[in-house]
Protein backbone atom coordinates (compact mmCIF):
# COMPACT_ATOMS: atom_id res chain seq x y z
CA UNK A 1 0.00 0.00 0.00
CA UNK A 2 3.22 2.41 -0.14
CA UNK A 3 2.00 3.59 -3.49
CA UNK A 4 -1.39 4.90 -2.34
CA UNK A 5 0.30 6.66 0.44
CA UNK A 6 2.81 7.99 -1.76
CA UNK A 7 0.02 8.94 -4.50
CA UNK A 8 -2.39 10.94 -1.77
CA UNK A 9 -0.01 11.73 0.85
CA UNK A 10 -0.92 15.43 0.01
CA UNK A 11 -4.05 14.78 1.06
CA UNK A 12 -5.41 15.14 4.87
CA UNK A 13 -6.23 11.71 6.20
CA UNK A 14 -9.36 10.07 7.49
CA UNK A 15 -10.31 9.80 11.50
CA UNK A 16 -12.27 6.81 10.61
CA UNK A 17 -10.93 4.06 12.66
CA UNK A 18 -13.59 1.77 13.58
CA UNK A 19 -12.54 -1.03 12.21
CA UNK A 20 -8.93 -2.70 11.50
CA UNK A 21 -7.84 -0.07 9.16
CA UNK A 22 -4.19 1.91 9.14
CA UNK A 23 -5.14 5.15 8.29
CA UNK A 24 -1.60 6.42 8.40
CA UNK A 25 -1.45 4.03 4.81
CA UNK A 26 -3.63 5.78 2.98
CA UNK A 27 -6.74 7.53 2.62
CA UNK A 28 -7.84 6.49 -1.34
CA UNK A 29 -10.29 4.92 0.13
CA UNK A 30 -12.04 7.15 1.35
CA UNK A 31 -10.82 10.05 -0.96
CA UNK A 32 -13.03 8.19 -3.80
CA UNK A 33 -16.15 7.51 -1.69
CA UNK A 34 -15.58 4.25 0.48
CA UNK A 35 -17.32 1.51 0.65
CA UNK A 36 -20.00 2.69 -1.39
CA UNK A 37 -18.19 3.25 -4.59
CA UNK A 38 -15.89 0.29 -3.84
CA UNK A 39 -18.81 -1.66 -4.22
CA UNK A 40 -20.08 0.44 -7.03
CA UNK A 41 -16.81 -0.19 -8.98
CA UNK A 42 -16.97 -4.03 -8.62
CA UNK A 43 -20.35 -4.36 -9.40
CA UNK A 44 -19.01 -1.92 -12.89
CA UNK A 45 -16.49 -3.86 -13.21
CA UNK A 46 -18.48 -7.14 -13.57
CA UNK A 47 -21.09 -5.08 -15.58
CA UNK A 48 -18.56 -4.60 -18.20
CA UNK A 49 -17.20 -8.08 -18.56
CA UNK A 50 -20.47 -8.67 -19.01
CA UNK A 51 -21.73 -6.65 -21.79
CA UNK A 52 -18.19 -5.68 -23.91
CA UNK A 53 -17.76 -7.96 -27.21
CA UNK A 54 -14.02 -8.23 -26.45
CA UNK A 55 -14.20 -10.09 -23.23
CA UNK A 56 -15.59 -13.21 -23.45
CA UNK A 57 -12.64 -15.02 -22.80
CA UNK A 58 -12.34 -13.28 -19.75
CA UNK A 59 -15.92 -13.84 -19.13
CA UNK A 60 -15.65 -17.74 -19.81
CA UNK A 61 -13.36 -18.11 -16.91
CA UNK A 62 -15.39 -16.44 -13.91
CA UNK A 63 -17.81 -19.09 -12.39
CA UNK A 64 -21.20 -18.56 -11.91
CA UNK A 65 -22.83 -16.60 -10.08
CA UNK A 66 -20.82 -13.52 -11.05
CA UNK A 67 -22.07 -12.04 -7.84
CA UNK A 68 -19.71 -13.86 -5.78
CA UNK A 69 -16.72 -12.86 -7.82
CA UNK A 70 -18.00 -9.19 -7.57
CA UNK A 71 -18.20 -9.70 -3.92
CA UNK A 72 -15.18 -10.88 -3.59
CA UNK A 73 -13.10 -7.90 -6.13
CA UNK A 74 -15.27 -5.70 -3.62
CA UNK A 75 -13.40 -7.12 -0.53
CA UNK A 76 -9.80 -7.23 -2.20
CA UNK A 77 -9.90 -3.51 -3.45
CA UNK A 78 -11.64 -2.69 -0.40
CA UNK A 79 -8.43 -3.41 1.53
CA UNK A 80 -6.07 -2.60 -1.79
CA UNK A 81 -7.41 1.02 -1.38
CA UNK A 82 -6.56 1.47 2.23
CA UNK A 83 -10.10 0.55 3.46
CA UNK A 84 -11.23 -2.42 6.05
CA UNK A 85 -9.44 -5.18 4.85
CA UNK A 86 -12.13 -7.38 4.36
CA UNK A 87 -10.62 -10.16 2.04
CA UNK A 88 -8.11 -10.56 4.15
CA UNK A 89 -10.22 -10.99 7.16
CA UNK A 90 -12.45 -13.79 5.01
CA UNK A 91 -9.53 -15.92 3.15
CA UNK A 92 -6.00 -14.61 4.58
CA UNK A 93 -3.47 -13.08 2.35
CA UNK A 94 -4.60 -12.56 -1.59
CA UNK A 95 -1.73 -13.94 -2.67
CA UNK A 96 -3.48 -13.22 -6.18
CA UNK A 97 -0.59 -14.76 -8.44
CA UNK A 98 -0.94 -18.09 -6.72
CA UNK A 99 -4.42 -17.79 -6.64
CA UNK A 100 -4.96 -17.18 -10.11
CA UNK A 101 -2.19 -19.89 -11.57
CA UNK A 102 -4.39 -22.54 -12.46
CA UNK A 103 -5.93 -19.92 -15.09
CA UNK A 104 -3.84 -19.36 -18.63
CA UNK A 105 -3.17 -15.17 -18.34
CA UNK A 106 -1.52 -13.92 -21.23
CA UNK A 107 -1.39 -10.73 -22.64
CA UNK A 108 -4.77 -10.40 -24.54
CA UNK A 109 -6.82 -11.76 -21.32
CA UNK A 110 -4.59 -8.97 -18.99
CA UNK A 111 -5.69 -6.52 -21.83
CA UNK A 112 -9.63 -7.71 -21.43
CA UNK A 113 -9.24 -7.35 -17.81
CA UNK A 114 -7.74 -3.29 -17.77
CA UNK A 115 -10.94 -2.43 -20.34
CA UNK A 116 -13.25 -3.39 -18.20
CA UNK A 117 -11.20 -2.18 -14.60
CA UNK A 118 -10.50 1.41 -16.96
CA UNK A 119 -14.20 1.33 -17.84
CA UNK A 120 -15.22 0.92 -14.07
CA UNK A 121 -12.87 3.78 -12.75
CA UNK A 122 -13.92 6.13 -15.45
CA UNK A 123 -17.58 5.31 -14.54
CA UNK A 124 -17.70 5.44 -10.54
CA UNK A 125 -14.95 7.53 -9.52
CA UNK A 126 -14.82 11.07 -9.71
CA UNK A 127 -12.12 13.11 -10.21
CA UNK A 128 -9.66 12.42 -13.13
CA UNK A 129 -6.34 12.57 -11.02
CA UNK A 130 -7.68 9.49 -8.77
CA UNK A 131 -8.82 7.57 -11.96
CA UNK A 132 -5.44 8.17 -13.48
CA UNK A 133 -4.03 7.24 -10.10
CA UNK A 134 -5.70 4.22 -9.23
CA UNK A 135 -5.98 2.94 -12.98
CA UNK A 136 -2.09 3.25 -13.46
CA UNK A 137 -1.43 1.13 -10.46
CA UNK A 138 -4.19 -1.47 -10.90
CA UNK A 139 -2.54 -1.78 -14.41
CA UNK A 140 0.75 -2.72 -12.57
CA UNK A 141 -0.75 -5.30 -10.53
CA UNK A 142 -3.00 -6.76 -13.63
CA UNK A 143 0.38 -6.91 -15.69
CA UNK A 144 2.10 -8.78 -12.67
CA UNK A 145 -0.26 -11.67 -12.80
CA UNK A 146 0.28 -12.82 -16.27
CA UNK A 147 1.52 -16.43 -16.51
CA UNK A 148 1.42 -16.80 -20.04
CA UNK A 149 3.88 -15.36 -22.56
Amino acid sequence: MNWLKKLFSSRQQSSISSDDRDTTQSNAYDLIGGEETIRLLAKQFYQQMQHLTDTESLLAIHRAPIADSEQKLFEFLSGWLGGPQLYQQKYGHPALRARHMHFVIDQAMVDQWLICMEQAIIQTIKKPEHQQMIFQAISTLANNMRNKD
